[in-house]
């Protein structure tokens, strides 16, 4: 499954490729291999039940484009970015947000929006049945299969009979998606499709001044049209129809990929593969964090190693006394302690900068004291 930020589009001249190895075909997309139930439930019927399964009945076809860039074909990444902080935001943190006319944010999570009451949730409910020509086409939204258990084959065949017996529409509520809808249900080819409504409020009124306007129109005219569109009638059979640019476009492709006006898939340093791969990534991209942290230290961390090596015991001769380079590490960490602090710990730490670094256990001990009065 392709990330959330791809986004494919279907503009001409945008800089987009295709993953397609082959010459490109336009699919109606969610309609390749083995339909999926989105959603299961049951049609109440009066005081019958007819348990179903919905499935998607529509799709669009296109081929498919990411978007990328022009000069080295990397792809186009979105992330969802807090506008106060400018930082990612993981999913788990993203709530939804109503704005009133006067400034005000209302904040709604999860939790608000589940305990809202949905009565309709696992069912579709038969409100009333309508003579067919009564349903606006506008009102019509997306369309869905609707299958039977095999246990339900019987009042499923009932529901449909009474459908095409009457020439009706059975006006239902249904929830999909956490929002409830106003839908119908119809027969297409025997099975049952139920096809969602928008609500009245959604309908927008069509407000052009210009019709209300007087326009003569001639006898002659009228007549004239009325013959153009008498010479134009036939049945619709929208097989009979081709989508000219979907076609225009898997033929461009196809004339590049032929001509081998073609560039290798650019894969961005560090980016997770699908799958498995991801894991593999997170750990990377954890060992190139504490790399980046080890970096930002810097002389830092390299002078408190130095420090530590000076302190050490000589493993090769197996005494503890320290090095010379160890010696002049504790004389530059007790100046920066009487720096810090004055009094006894400033007095001790030029004391023992004024001994001799003789290779003698001796001196150290007072270095070691110093330093941890120091800090």
């Amino acid at each position: 499954m392709p990330p959330v930020e791809d986004v494919a589009q279907r503009g001409a001249g945008t800089g987009q490729a295709s993953r397609r190895s082959g010459p490109p075909r336009a699919r109606a997309t969610g309609t390749e291999g083995e339909m999926r139930a989105i959603w299961k439930g049951a049609v109440a019927f009066g005081l019958v039940n007819v348990p179903v399964r919905l499935y998607s009945a529509t799709g669009e076809h296109e081929v498919t484009l990411h978007q990328v860039h022009r000069e080295d074909g990397g792809r186009i990444r979105y992330r969802k970015v807090c506008s106060i902080d400018g930082e990612p935001v993981e999913m788990a943190d993203i709530a939804k947000g109503y704005e009133t006319d006067d400034g005000e944010l209302v904040v709604l999570t999860d939790e608000d929006l589940r305990n809202l009451p949905l009565s309709t949730e696992r069912e579709i409910e038969v409100l009333e049945f309508v003579p067919a020509e009564q349903v606006d086409p506008i009102l019509l939204g997306r369309t869905y299969y609707l299958e039977p258990d095999k246990a339900a084959a019987k009042p499923y065949a009932l529901l449909r009979g009474a459908l095409e017996e009457s020439d009706r529409m059975a006006v239902v509520k249904v929830a999909l998606r956490q929002r409830e809808s106003m839908a119908v249900l119809r027969v297409r080819d025997r099975v049952i499709c139920m096809q969602t409504l928008l609500w009245p409020d959604e309908i927008r009124a069509a407000d052009f001044p210009v019709l209300d306007e007087d326009v003569t129109v001639k006898p002659a005219e009228q007549k004239m049209a009325s013959s153009l569109v008498e010479s134009l009638a036939a049945d619709f059979d929208p097989s009979q129809y081709e989508d000219r640019y979907a076609a225009a476009l898997e033929q461009l492709i196809e004339d590049k990929i032929s001509t081998g006006r073609t560039q290798p898939v650019p894969s961005a340093e560090g980016e997770a593969e699908e799958g498995a791969g991801d894991v593999v990534d997170l750990l990377a991209a954890l060992q190139r964090s504490v790399e980046k942290a080890r970096g930002r230290s810097g002389g830092a961390a390299r002078e408190q190693t130095a420090d530590d090596e000076g302190d050490a015991p000589d493993e090769d001769s197996g005494a503890s006394k320290p090095k010379a380079k160890g010696s002049k590490a504790g004389r530059t960490k007790g100046k920066a302690g009487a720096k810090a602090k004055e009094g006894k710990a400033g007095k001790a730490s030029a004391a023992s900068a004024k001994k001799p670094q003789a290779d003698e256990e001796p001196d150290e001990a007072p270095a070691r004291k110093t330093r941890r009065k120091a800090s």
